[in-house]
């Protein structure tokens, strides 16, 4: 495989004089190339013999999908391994000899658009600016999606033929490279989870800030919020304050419940409307240059825990921390859930009487998190640094109206952990103080 070395500040003073493509007009700015080579050179040593095809999305239609979910995100191996956006764009990654560092990647864009599109935004073509973004020094122009009549054939179609459907010629294009080699298909996922388990420099950059905005979006609910706000209300602070510092989307759909709605895991709605003494639960995360966080916060509306709320919210909060205090490099999630569990069953004296608490805490500890909020990358592998995933307990009493959830994201250090969502409040005093101080500035 060809490797071209190409600066980040050749990529910004070449896309300068260019119409602005790819991310170097977003928030999270273009990906260093040498770090996208790197993890294409990852990729070849990693995968075993064969051909392994990444493809881009596709552009979604105004008029036969949903209008209001209809802009372009990009697949995140594609992004991952090229940095670009480009519909229907494909990577094809050739390894004949498993293990080794030959081998090649093959990127197939469409071609640059004769002339300006009245109609969409510009996305990377097979052009000098897709070569700079991606360091690689060729890109072959992706043929064109063909119609052709099911049971019939394009050149000459027969009467009463049934409606065209679309053949695509990369079949065909990736069929000839693995007949030439002698390979066969492998498949993507297992070796794209094991790539993306482990955070380089620039996916952290993008996950720190992700994170940042994630917690001011918190910081800013707790401040506002008042008995009598609906939900949707809250949710609106909270997506607003992503959007202004610059989150392209939400990570994921918002859950914003408040009273019963609290112990509903993945509520959705946002319909309801707060009364005093009821606590809130807030599962909302900002997406940034692709990356996203995965944060939660309970508070309570009316400014202060009940005796009731407070003793269930500490339980959760000692539950996390201890699982937080056990993360290291060489443990697994497995064994921090284990643990997590028994700390709350050890701690939950009578609050959940007969029994103990673990038997409200309904759901698992943790997941990976990255460029999707559940993201890629085998649960049983022991942890190493730069690895990033949720710890998240939580305690369900939906006869009390009662739900409390505490969720950070959490970095594997060489030493520990760092969690990277602690700008929003975890401890009860701290969430009092906070909504004491939105209260006393007459917001």
């Amino acid at each position: 495989m060809t490797r071209t070395v190409v600066s980040v500040s050749a990529v910004l003073a070449l896309t300068a004089s260019l119409p602005l493509v790819g991310q170097s007009d977003a928030p999270g700015g273009p990906v260093p190339v040498a770090l996208l080579q790197a993890r294409r050179a990852a990729l070849l040593q990693t995968m075993p013999r064969g051909v392994l095809v990444i493809n881009a999305s596709r552009i979604r239609s105004i008029e036969g999908e949903y209008p209001q979910d209809s802009d372009y995100r990009e697949d995140n191996d594609f992004f991952y391994l090229t940095g670009i956006e480009s519909p229907n764009g494909v990577l094809v990654a050739i390894q004949p000899d498993s293990g080794s560092s030959g081998g090649e990647v093959l990127l197939y864009l469409t071609a640059a658009p004769p002339k300006r599109d009245a109609w969409s935004a510009s996305r990377t073509s097979a052009d000098s600016a897709g070569r700079a973004l991606t360091g690689l020094a060729e890109i072959r122009i992706r043929p064109a999606m063909r119609r052709s009549l099911v049971g019939g054939n394009s050149a000459a179609p027969q009467a009463g033929g049934q409606a065209a459907a679309p053949v695509d010629p990369m079949v065909s294009v990736v069929d000839s490279i693995a007949a030439a080699g002698g390979l066969s298909r492998v498949p993507s996922r297992t070796v794209m989870g094991m790539l993306r388990v482990v955070k380089d420099s620039d996916e952290l950059r993008r996950l720190r800030r992700a994170s940042e905005i994630s917690a001011e979006a918190h910081r800013e609910a707790m401040k506002r919020s008042r008995p009598g706000m609906w939900e949707y209300e809250v949710e609106a602070l909270v997506e607003y304050t992503f959007r202004r510092h610059g989150a392209e989307r939400v990570g994921y759909p918002s859950i914003v419940g408040s009273g019963v709605n609290s112990t509903i895991l993945h509520y959705d709605l946002s319909r309801r409307q707060t009364n005093p003494g009821d606590v809130m639960l807030i599962d909302a995360a900002a997406e940034w240059g692709y990356f996203t966080a995965d944060l939660t916060r309970t508070y309570p509306m009316s400014g202060r825990f009940t005796p009731r709320q407070r003793a269930i919210y500490d339980l959760v909060l000692g539950t996390q921390q201890a699982a937080i205090d056990a993360t290291r490099p060489g443990v697994t999630i497995a064994e921090i859930q284990t643990l997590a569990r028994a700390y709350m069953k050890d701690h939950s004296g009578d609050l959940c009487a007969p029994g103990d608490c673990t038997r409200y805490f309904i759901h698992g500890l943790s997941h990976w998190v990255g460029m999707d909020v559940h993201d890629v990358g085998p649960y049983f592998t022991p942890l190493k640094p730069g690895m990033t995933f949720t710890i998240e307990p939580g305690i369900y009493i939906p006869g009390e109206a009662l739900g409390v959830r505490i969720e950070d994201v959490i970095l594997v250090t060489a030493t520990g952990a760092e969690n990277l969502t602690k700008a929003a409040p975890r401890t009860a005093a701290e969430i009092e103080a906070l909504m004491a101080e939105g209260r006393r500035g007459g917001r």
